[in-house]
C-alpha cells in the first residue's frame, strides 16, 4: 500500500493505493490519526486501491469515529467498483459520503456540502 497525504486549503487529501488489509492498514492508521484535529476535513482518494479487507474496513471506521467525534468531516472519493461494492455490502457505505471523483470531493468539502 502507498499513501500520499497534501493539503489543499485547509483539506487533508491522502490517495491510497495498493491493498488496504491487515498488513497494510497499520501504517494507514500511523499517516492519518496524528492529523485529526477538531473540525479537520479529510478525504480519502481511494480510485488506486486495489482491494479492501475486514481489518482494511476498521480502519475506515475507526478514522470515520475519531474524526466525527471532532465534528470533522471525512469523505471518500474515486471508489472503484470492487471497494464500493464491498462497502456497500457489510454497510460501511452508511458511515460515508462517496463522490465519484477528486474535484467532487473537495468542492464538497469547501462549501460543508457533506450530509
Amino acid at each position: 500500500m502507498d499513501i500520499q497525504i497534501k493539503q489543499i486549503d485547509n483539506i487533508i487529501i491522502a490517495h491510497i493505493s495498493g491493498e488496504l488489509n491487515q498488513k497494510t492498514s497499520p501504517a494507514l492508521q500511523e499517516r492519518l490519526i496524528p492529523l485529526i484535529q477538531p473540525d479537520c476535513k479529510i478525504l480519502l482518494e481511494m480510485s488506486n486501491l486495489s482491494s479492501l479487507s475486514s481489518a482494511g474496513l476498521r480502519i475506515l471506521l475507526l478514522l470515520y469515529r475519531q474524526i466525527n467525534a471532532g465534528q470533522g468531516q471525512v469523505v471518500l472519493a474515486g471508489l472503484t467498483e470492487m471497494v464500493e461494492d464491498t462497502m456497500s455490502i457489510t454497510g460501511f457505505l452508511t458511515f460515508f459520503t462517496a463522490y465519484k471523483t477528486l474535484d467532487e470531493g473537495i468542492a464538497a468539502l469547501r462549501h460543508n456540502l457533506i450530509t
